[in-house]
């Protein structure tokens, strides 16, 4: 499973929920929908990323990029 985030169209704002709904149905585990970004985040398998992309009002799917400083007491900082 990656961690995803997904853009809505503009025109697609007004149903967002909808959109979410078909994610779930291709698979997407949603976490958050952000009705005010157009954005919704979740999670999904790797090799699902060509069918949330392909769901009607979806203009990006994109793996969300996280990091990880350091303990404090490490010696790189």
């Amino acid at each position: 499973m990656v961690q995803l985030s997904v853009t809505v169209d503009d025109g697609h704002l007004t149903a967002i929920d909808d959109v979410a709904q078909a994610l779930r149905a291709q698979g997407m585990q949603v976490d958050q929908v952000l009705d005010g970004l157009g954005i919704i985040t979740g999670s999904a398998p790797a090799d699902s990323r060509p069918a949330l992309t392909g769901v009607e009002g979806v203009v990006s799917v994109d793996e969300q990029l996280t990091y990880q400083l350091p303990p404090p007491d490490s010696a790189v900082q």
